[in-house]
């Protein structure tokens, strides 16, 4: 009986938690909304106007559809309005009051199912959340208190603000957002923040608080990887975020256990002395020219952990566990696989800061403070001109000279001793789900049609397998895209006559690089798709260059 009291009371605490007054609410509706242009977009905005109704989802022609919710008494004129304007639609909700109420009893049975609940784990109330950041204060009283803003971007004159904010105050842009469609994210430290938030008000770019404290947000987020390292065992290292050590351990097995198809190639030593090495998987150990070659790298930039697992997770579906339907993908395609690019900064993400983004080089007659460049800057081409900065603590920074690190020179090589049969090389980053292609001077390949097709045929490919939460993937020049750069290891592809040369930006799903460990599956396997599919359109395309 007593137990029976005590679960009632539960009940009730909980419902009074999360129950609010849907009734308000019934005989409101949610309508899909198809748009086609900026025309559409405005009669959706001059209806929130007349009609008051509410856009949960704005949309973006062409992308996402607008979703839109009516109130009982403007239901009929709000049709009639899309009708008279030849707008698509379609009911996406009968009810809202009926669906806030099923969501309220989901919530209930998830709540008692679930004990001792970190507030970022739960929807917390005000005071909840006030409790754990005065404790987080009490107990971490000494951390830097950097924070992240989103910032809605309207044209390109926004992301030259950006931009030209990057060099000034050396701000972190998460996310380069695109205009109209993503916000911005811009990390900040405290000293900047002021100047900042004054240069984006005196341009008139909207703004709001996406992270108080990323301080606090990392130490969740080593938290939760904490728990789910925990949880799991016989972790395959694509599954995970493996160190170097153990990506290098599988490379050397896998090179062991396949001898006839695996070639394990150490390319040298990084600046810290580790050794930087990739596998080459081949059915004819690289003899046959008609096959043309594919070659992935990952992790120029150290803290996109992300994508060492879709790098490993390629080699193990080639090599570990080749499907009857990719069978022609090692028939027709040599491979090279480069999962750790920047070994250095790639440890250091793992051991001092897990935000730390360029290589560990030392250079004393360029900085006694500062370490490493951007490797993804640091090409010979177009180098230091566009994108970048000449601060050496700036994370744009792209050396002193082109080619300054190791690392890059070992990209470069790989590139060089297989121009002549290199169809398609992909530089996979995180995050932002883009697909992008040179050059990042305003300037575009002669093959720019061709580009295009294959790296739309990817994505599309990729967003067939997506999360819902998750932007479909934007395709186009990494410039007119996303902003002008320079010495990228995507424009150096193309530029020494590799036909596809790509960036690939990975998922983030909102949480910029530090994307949790339980999405990795999602993303190894929908990118896999991409990856297939690219390799056999650039086959195509090669035997068709060599009459084969």
């Amino acid at each position: 009986m007593t137990s029976l009291i005590v679960l009632s009371c539960v009940l009730a605490f909980v419902n009074a938690v999360i129950a609010g007054n849907h009734e308000i609410y019934s005989g409101y509706s949610v309508h899909g909304v198809r748009l086609r242009d900026q025309a559409d977009q405005i009669v959706l905005h001059k209806l929130e106007e007349d009609l008051n109704v509410d856009l949960w989802n704005h949309g973006a022609p062409g992308l996402r559809d607008a979703l839109v919710m009516v109130s009982p008494e403007n239901k009929r004129e709000f049709l009639a309005i899309l009708d008279q304007n030849g707008l698509n639609h379609y009911l996406h909700l009968d009810d809202v009051a009926s669906s806030l109420k099923e969501y309220d009893t989901q919530v209930s049975s998830w709540k008692l199912s679930r004990t001792n609940r970190m507030p970022f784990l739960d929807y917390p109330r005000y005071a909840e959340v006030d409790a754990y950041m005065e404790r987080i204060a009490r107990e971490y009283p000494d951390l830097v208190t950097y924070s992240v803003y989103s910032v809605k971007l309207r044209d390109r004159s926004d992301q030259l603000v950006l931009l030209n904010l990057q060099v000034e105050l050396n701000v972190d842009l998460w996310d380069h957002g695109a205009p109209d469609l993503r916000n911005a994210l811009v990390m900040v430290s405290p000293e900047n923040k002021l100047k900042f938030l004054d240069t984006l008000e005196e341009n008139s770019i909207n703004h709001q608080l996406h992270l108080t404290d990323v301080a606090l947000f990392l130490k969740a987020y080593d938290t939760h990887v904490t728990s789910w390292k925990q949880s799991r065992t016989n972790r395959m290292p694509f599954e995970d975020y493996p160190r170097y050590a153990e990506v290098d351990a599988y490379m050397e097995r896998l090179a062991q256990e396949y001898p006839s198809l695996v070639t394990l190639v150490n390319a040298g030593a990084s600046f810290e002395g580790r050794a930087i090495k990739y596998l080459k998987i081949s059915t004819t150990n690289f003899s046959n020219t008609s096959k043309p070659i594919y070659f992935l790298d990952a992790t120029l930039h150290a803290r996109e952990w992300v994508t060492v697992p879709v790098a490993l997770y390629s080699i193990h579906r080639l090599v570990e566990n080749l499907r009857d339907q990719d069978r022609d993908l090692l028939e027709n395609v040599d491979w090279i696989v480069l999962p750790i690019a920047n070994p250095d900064g790639y440890e250091y993400s793992h051991t001092d800061d897990r935000l730390w983004r360029r290589t560990r080089s030392y250079n004393a007659e360029v900085s006694t403070e500062c370490w490493g460049v951007d490797a993804n800057r640091n090409f010979d081409v177009n180098f230091n001109t566009i994108g970048v900065s000449s601060d050496p603590c700036s994370n744009v920074y792209p050396g002193h000279v082109a080619f300054s690190e190791p690392e890059t020179r070992y990209v470069r090589d790989i590139l060089l001793e297989n121009i002549d049969r290199l169809q398609l090389y992909l530089n996979i980053h995180s995050h932002g789900n883009y697909l992008l292609f040179g050059f990042g001077n305003t300037t575009l390949p002669a093959n720019v049609a061709q580009l295009h097709h294959v790296a739309a045929a990817m994505g599309a490919a990729i967003d067939v397998k997506k999360l819902p939460i998750a932007p479909y993937y934007l395709i186009g020049n990494s410039n007119l895209v996303l902003y002008g750069s320079s010495g990228s290891a995507q424009d150096y592809g193309q530029e020494v006559g590799v036909p596809f040369s790509y960036t690939l930006e990975l998922p983030g799903y909102g949480y910029s690089f530090v994307v949790p460990p339980q999405y990795i599956d999602q993303i190894n396997t929908e990118t896999w798709e991409g990856i297939a599919l690219s390799a056999r359109l650039a086959s195509l395309y090669y035997r068709a260059r060599n009459r084969f």
